[in-house]
């Protein structure tokens, strides 16, 4: 096979890697379950979505994990955290395991969290590796497969346990235990580096995978929606949602089929050729040495067709030797401001703008999903449809910034980061004060859950790429994993003050109904957006000269 059927091949195992990776979305469709069994507060129910994200605290360890071990080796150790946290945790609720402590539980949890790193950093540095020229096109399209997590995730409970609350809540916990492993298994041959010397825009290829994907994010939508999901049964509806995910499989395959056609029509013409030099011998009385044949025949007929072949799908390209694709140099062609490490970026001031537009973004909108259970609960709605809408639209967050991504490098030009997350921003903010909105019918809260779904999405996408441009390639696991634990401190901050409130206007019984549950903290989480959005203007003041310079 070419080495493109492999290049293409990690890129849809990496799709399937990401669709099962965003198990800390899962949380709120089991959280009620854990606070009843553990008779936990609400404030403990919310240090527990805190350990979750804690577990960023260390994600560092899989960027330096990653430059010494085997790409499919750090793909294990992450999903193998992951078997343990949420393993234990769902032993726990079926009674398999007595006697838990809080603590444990806490721990458990962290680690489950920390699990999610490891999977990211592979797919990412796997996405820039082989895909030097659209390596940020690869990561926001893989990417955006991870706000799909609790929609599929969902999707097989209701096909198990479409009714029963406390089976579905075990079942979301056993699902995230085994399911990131088992695909990493399947995918761990696949997700590795190639060696690309230089490659050639693959636009029919990069195309066709955007349509699926959205055809993809369309369906997720459409089922996420009560009026349309009635028309798909749960089980017609997980099958569909499992056909669309390897449809990108059809682009190797498609590659491997018509290098195989056209090496056999080679080696056809070749033979043709050979026979008719020997006519022709034989003709003018000549008599043909079979050896001379023999000799230049097969192997040299196979590395012209095969040569001619990769130089057609993608230029030069070389698998890693011996196995071995741990993370080396290759020839850059990422456009970045500077290339440094981990301990002079701390001493920049573009990296503590960017840490707290992403602290006031991203991980507000986190700790307002880990929410999701108790603010459903609070005015009478089911949890899973809310998170099934965040994560739907979420994925389609994750999706913009790829397509734009796609169409505007095509131009010749670079798009300001910066730029586009103040344009991002600025509706976070407006969605958390439009569910201060007095709404019986829960519309408001419905189209706010989309409207953060959308812009959070969009700027998780947009953050790898603005740290690779800030900050350098070189580091890249290690300094990603520095700027994402702000979403722990933000966690255990955010999270904390919601909970505070909400315990303040519950009942007796640690519940809480109605507006007033969560009125303060909208308004809070709305002005720290809004602050948010300032900083990303001042960093996108700082950093125009750059982006600018890059129009050809």
């Amino acid at each position: 096979m070419p080495p493109t059927f492999l290049q293409w091949l990690s890129l849809v195992a990496m799709i399937l890697l990401q669709s099962i990776n965003g198990t800390n979305s899962n949380f709120p469709a089991y959280s009620s379950q854990l606070k009843h069994v553990l008779s936990m507060s609400q404030i403990q129910l919310n240090n527990l979505a805190f350990a979750s994200d804690a577990g960023k605290l260390l994600g560092w360890l899989s960027g330096i994990a990653a430059n010494y071990l085997p790409m499919w080796l750090v793909l294990i150790l992450g999903s193998s955290l992951g078997l343990v946290g949420y393993g234990v945790q769902y032993l726990f609720l079926i009674g398999r395991v007595s006697n838990l402590p809080y603590g444990a539980v806490f721990f458990l949890a962290m680690l489950a969290g920390n699990s999610i790193c490891w999977i990211n950093t592979v797919c990412y540095l796997v996405a820039i590796r082989n895909f030097p020229l659209d390596g940020q096109l690869v990561i926001g399209l893989t990417g955006s497969y991870q706000g799909l997590s609790a929609k599929i995730y969902t999707d097989i409970v209701d096909v198990i346990y479409p009714s029963s609350d406390g089976k579905r809540a075990r079942a979301y916990l056993l699902l995230s235990s085994i399911l990131p492993l088992i695909v990493s298994v399947i995918t761990a041959p696949l997700v590795r580096v190639i060696k690309v010397m230089k490659t050639k825009r693959a636009k029919d290829a990069f195309i066709f995978i955007l349509v699926i994907t959205i055809a993809t994010g369309a369906f997720a939508v459409m089922g996420s929606i009560g009026s349309t999901s009635s028309l798909l049964s749960p089980f017609a509806s997980a099958v569909g949602m499992l056909t669309l995910l390897l449809a990108p499989l059809l682009i190797p395959l498609g590659l491997g089929l018509r290098h195989q056609i056209k090496q056999l029509a080679e080696e056809k013409v070749h033979i043709e050729e050979i026979n008719n030099v020997s006519m022709d011998k034989m003709e003018s009385g000549v008599k043909l040495d079979i050896s001379e044949i023999v000799s230049e025949s097969p192997s040299e007929s196979f590395e012209l067709s095969f040569s001619s072949t990769s130089e057609e799908f993608n230029g030069e390209i070389r698998e890693s030797n011996n196995g071995d694709d741990r993370i080396s140099d290759t020839n850059e062609v990422i456009s970045v401001i500077e290339e440094i490490g981990v301990k002079v970026m701390l001493r920049r001031l573009n990296f503590w703008l960017y840490f707290f537009v992403y602290l006031f973004g991203v991980t507000l909108a986190l700790v307002f999903f880990n929410n999701l259970g108790q603010i459903a609960e609070s005015r009478g709605r089911s949890a899973s449809s809310l998170v099934s809408l965040s994560s739907s639209f979420g994925f389609f967050g994750r999706l913009v910034p790829s397509i734009v991504e796609y169409f505007v490098s095509r131009r010749k030009y670079m798009i300001s980061r910066p730029a586009f997350v103040v344009a991002l921003m600025a509706p976070t903010g407006a969605a958390f004060f439009l569910l201060l909105a007095n709404d019986t019918s829960v519309l408001w809260l419905y189209i706010s859950t989309a409207i953060i779904g959308v812009c959070s999405g969009a700027i998780t996408t947009i953050s790898v790429s603005l740290t690779t441009e800030l900050f350098g390639t070189k580091n890249f696991g290690v300094n990603h994993n520095v700027l994402v634990v702000n979403i722990p401190i933000g966690s255990l901050l955010f999270g904390y003050l919601a909970a505070v409130v909400y315990h303040k206007e519950g009942n007796a019984e640690g519940k809480c109904f109605g507006m007033e549950c969560y009125r303060k903290t909208f308004s809070l989480w709305g002005t720290l957006c809004f602050i948010g959005t300032f900083l990303a203007l001042i960093l996108y003041a700082r950093t125009r000269k750059f982006y600018n310079s890059q129009r050809s």
